[in-house]
Protein backbone atom coordinates (compact mmCIF):
# COMPACT_ATOMS: atom_id res chain seq x y z
CA UNK A 1 0.00 0.00 0.00
CA UNK A 2 1.28 4.03 -1.01
CA UNK A 3 2.22 5.43 1.98
CA UNK A 4 0.04 8.47 2.59
CA UNK A 5 0.80 12.06 2.54
CA UNK A 6 1.00 14.11 5.21
CA UNK A 7 -2.00 16.44 4.53
CA UNK A 8 -4.10 13.13 3.84
CA UNK A 9 -6.75 14.01 6.82
CA UNK A 10 -5.30 17.18 7.32
CA UNK A 11 -7.26 20.00 5.82
CA UNK A 12 -5.02 22.52 6.60
CA UNK A 13 -2.40 20.66 5.56
CA UNK A 14 -4.77 19.92 2.07
CA UNK A 15 -5.22 23.93 1.80
CA UNK A 16 -1.23 24.39 2.01
CA UNK A 17 -0.23 21.97 -0.15
CA UNK A 18 -2.90 22.94 -2.88
CA UNK A 19 -0.87 27.07 -2.42
CA UNK A 20 2.40 25.30 -2.29
CA UNK A 21 1.49 23.25 -5.69
CA UNK A 22 0.67 26.58 -7.07
CA UNK A 23 3.39 28.45 -6.01
CA UNK A 24 5.47 25.81 -7.55
CA UNK A 25 3.59 26.08 -10.82
CA UNK A 26 4.39 29.80 -10.95
CA UNK A 27 7.88 28.88 -10.43
CA UNK A 28 8.25 26.32 -13.53
CA UNK A 29 8.24 23.42 -10.74
CA UNK A 30 5.01 21.28 -11.40
CA UNK A 31 2.17 20.63 -13.41
CA UNK A 32 0.59 23.60 -12.26
CA UNK A 33 2.88 25.72 -14.34
CA UNK A 34 -0.39 26.23 -17.30
CA UNK A 35 -3.58 25.39 -15.58
CA UNK A 36 -6.95 26.29 -17.68
CA UNK A 37 -9.04 29.88 -17.07
CA UNK A 38 -12.13 29.78 -17.24
CA UNK A 39 -14.48 33.27 -18.00
CA UNK A 40 -18.15 33.90 -18.46
CA UNK A 41 -18.62 35.19 -22.61
CA UNK A 42 -20.22 38.52 -23.64
CA UNK A 43 -23.08 35.78 -24.98
CA UNK A 44 -23.25 34.28 -21.43
CA UNK A 45 -21.62 30.96 -22.88
CA UNK A 46 -18.41 29.52 -20.46
CA UNK A 47 -15.32 30.17 -22.19
CA UNK A 48 -12.57 28.18 -21.56
CA UNK A 49 -8.35 28.29 -21.53
CA UNK A 50 -4.92 27.19 -20.80
CA UNK A 51 -3.27 29.98 -18.86
CA UNK A 52 0.40 30.40 -17.77
CA UNK A 53 0.56 30.75 -14.56
CA UNK A 54 2.77 33.71 -13.79
CA UNK A 55 2.40 34.16 -9.74
CA UNK A 56 1.00 33.46 -6.81
CA UNK A 57 0.45 35.17 -3.72
CA UNK A 58 -0.59 32.67 -0.73
CA UNK A 59 -1.79 35.29 1.84
CA UNK A 60 -3.54 37.46 -0.63
CA UNK A 61 -5.07 34.36 -2.16
CA UNK A 62 -4.13 35.87 -5.46
CA UNK A 63 -2.71 34.42 -8.69
CA UNK A 64 -1.51 35.67 -11.54
CA UNK A 65 -1.59 35.55 -15.22
CA UNK A 66 -1.24 37.44 -18.27
CA UNK A 67 -3.04 38.47 -21.28
CA UNK A 68 -3.39 40.17 -24.75
CA UNK A 69 -5.95 43.56 -23.79
CA UNK A 70 -7.08 42.73 -27.46
CA UNK A 71 -8.27 39.21 -26.40
CA UNK A 72 -11.38 38.09 -25.45
CA UNK A 73 -10.66 36.96 -22.07
CA UNK A 74 -9.62 40.96 -21.41
CA UNK A 75 -13.03 41.59 -22.79
CA UNK A 76 -14.59 39.07 -20.67
CA UNK A 77 -13.34 40.14 -17.10
CA UNK A 78 -13.71 43.71 -18.07
CA UNK A 79 -17.55 42.79 -18.37
CA UNK A 80 -17.92 40.12 -15.90
CA UNK A 81 -14.86 39.39 -13.40
CA UNK A 82 -15.75 36.55 -12.04
CA UNK A 83 -13.17 33.72 -13.22
CA UNK A 84 -12.39 29.81 -12.45
CA UNK A 85 -9.12 28.17 -12.49
CA UNK A 86 -8.74 24.85 -12.91
CA UNK A 87 -4.94 22.74 -12.34
CA UNK A 88 -4.17 19.03 -12.33
CA UNK A 89 -0.77 17.47 -11.73
CA UNK A 90 -0.87 13.78 -12.72
CA UNK A 91 2.05 12.73 -11.18
CA UNK A 92 0.98 14.03 -8.06
CA UNK A 93 -2.78 13.00 -8.42
CA UNK A 94 -3.77 16.33 -7.24
CA UNK A 95 -6.74 19.14 -8.66
CA UNK A 96 -7.29 22.36 -7.49
CA UNK A 97 -10.01 24.41 -8.27
CA UNK A 98 -10.74 28.28 -7.58
CA UNK A 99 -13.66 30.46 -7.93
CA UNK A 100 -12.97 33.86 -7.42
CA UNK A 101 -12.75 37.57 -9.00
CA UNK A 102 -10.31 38.70 -11.52
CA UNK A 103 -8.91 42.48 -12.22
CA UNK A 104 -6.78 44.00 -14.88
CA UNK A 105 -3.97 45.54 -14.58
CA UNK A 106 -2.59 48.30 -17.64
CA UNK A 107 -0.55 50.70 -17.62
CA UNK A 108 0.21 50.72 -14.38
CA UNK A 109 2.88 49.67 -11.56
CA UNK A 110 2.22 46.00 -11.23
CA UNK A 111 1.87 46.00 -15.38
CA UNK A 112 5.03 47.63 -14.97
CA UNK A 113 6.32 45.00 -12.54
CA UNK A 114 4.97 41.67 -14.32
CA UNK A 115 6.44 43.14 -17.97
CA UNK A 116 9.64 44.03 -16.83
CA UNK A 117 9.97 40.44 -15.42
CA UNK A 118 8.85 38.74 -18.52
CA UNK A 119 10.94 37.65 -21.32
CA UNK A 120 11.54 39.53 -24.75
CA UNK A 121 10.31 35.69 -26.13
CA UNK A 122 7.21 36.10 -23.95
CA UNK A 123 6.62 40.21 -24.58
CA UNK A 124 6.56 39.69 -28.47
CA UNK A 125 3.32 38.37 -28.63
CA UNK A 126 1.54 41.50 -27.40
CA UNK A 127 3.37 43.28 -30.47
CA UNK A 128 2.09 41.14 -32.87
CA UNK A 129 -0.43 42.85 -35.77
CA UNK A 130 -3.47 41.99 -35.96
CA UNK A 131 -4.60 41.18 -32.33
CA UNK A 132 -5.31 37.74 -30.91
CA UNK A 133 -8.15 35.97 -32.24
CA UNK A 134 -8.40 38.00 -35.35
CA UNK A 135 -9.18 36.02 -38.35
CA UNK A 136 -6.40 35.67 -41.12
CA UNK A 137 -5.89 34.87 -44.75
CA UNK A 138 -3.85 32.61 -44.10
CA UNK A 139 -1.99 31.21 -41.18
CA UNK A 140 1.11 33.70 -41.21
CA UNK A 141 -0.63 36.64 -41.90
CA UNK A 142 0.25 38.74 -38.98
CA UNK A 143 3.26 41.11 -38.44
CA UNK A 144 5.86 40.34 -35.39
CA UNK A 145 8.24 43.29 -34.08
CA UNK A 146 11.77 43.10 -35.43
CA UNK A 147 12.98 45.19 -32.87
CA UNK A 148 13.47 46.11 -29.11
CA UNK A 149 11.52 49.04 -29.49
CA UNK A 150 8.64 47.27 -31.65
CA UNK A 151 8.62 44.81 -28.72
CA UNK A 152 8.66 47.49 -26.13
CA UNK A 153 5.13 48.96 -27.83
CA UNK A 154 3.67 45.61 -26.91
CA UNK A 155 3.42 46.91 -23.32
CA UNK A 156 0.31 49.06 -24.39
CA UNK A 157 -1.66 45.30 -24.69
CA UNK A 158 -0.20 43.71 -22.04
CA UNK A 159 -2.31 43.34 -19.19
CA UNK A 160 -1.80 41.50 -15.81
CA UNK A 161 -4.73 39.48 -14.77
CA UNK A 162 -5.01 38.74 -10.67
CA UNK A 163 -7.47 36.62 -9.51
CA UNK A 164 -8.38 36.72 -5.92
CA UNK A 165 -9.78 33.44 -4.63
CA UNK A 166 -13.19 32.77 -2.75
CA UNK A 167 -13.53 29.29 -3.17
CA UNK A 168 -10.75 26.45 -3.45
CA UNK A 169 -11.41 22.96 -4.09
CA UNK A 170 -8.71 20.44 -3.46
CA UNK A 171 -9.00 17.02 -4.79
CA UNK A 172 -6.47 14.22 -4.11
CA UNK A 173 -6.66 10.64 -5.55
CA UNK A 174 -5.37 8.00 -3.95
CA UNK A 175 -5.84 4.24 -3.70
CA UNK A 176 -6.69 3.81 -0.31
CA UNK A 177 -9.16 6.38 -0.88
CA UNK A 178 -9.56 9.86 -2.09
CA UNK A 179 -9.91 12.88 -0.39
CA UNK A 180 -11.74 16.13 -1.38
CA UNK A 181 -12.03 19.48 0.64
CA UNK A 182 -13.66 23.23 -0.10
CA UNK A 183 -11.87 25.85 1.61
CA UNK A 184 -14.46 29.61 1.03
CA UNK A 185 -13.75 33.03 2.00
CA UNK A 186 -16.84 35.07 2.42
CA UNK A 187 -15.49 38.10 3.90
CA UNK A 188 -16.07 36.71 7.14
CA UNK A 189 -14.32 33.64 8.40
CA UNK A 190 -12.68 31.66 6.66
CA UNK A 191 -14.41 28.16 6.53
CA UNK A 192 -13.21 24.54 5.49
CA UNK A 193 -14.98 20.80 5.26
CA UNK A 194 -14.28 17.86 3.64
CA UNK A 195 -16.46 16.52 0.35
CA UNK A 196 -17.59 13.48 -0.66
CA UNK A 197 -15.19 12.92 -3.33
Amino acid sequence: MTETPAFYDDLAGCLAEAWRRLEEGAAHQSGFHTPALATIGRDGAPRLRTVVLRGVDRAARSLRVHCDARSAKAAEIAADPRVSLHAYDPKAKIQVRIEGTARLHGQDAVARAAWAASRPMSQIGYATAPGPGTPLAEGGAYAQPRDDDGVEAGFAEFRVVVLTAARLEFLYLARQGHRRALFSWDGKEPAATWLAP
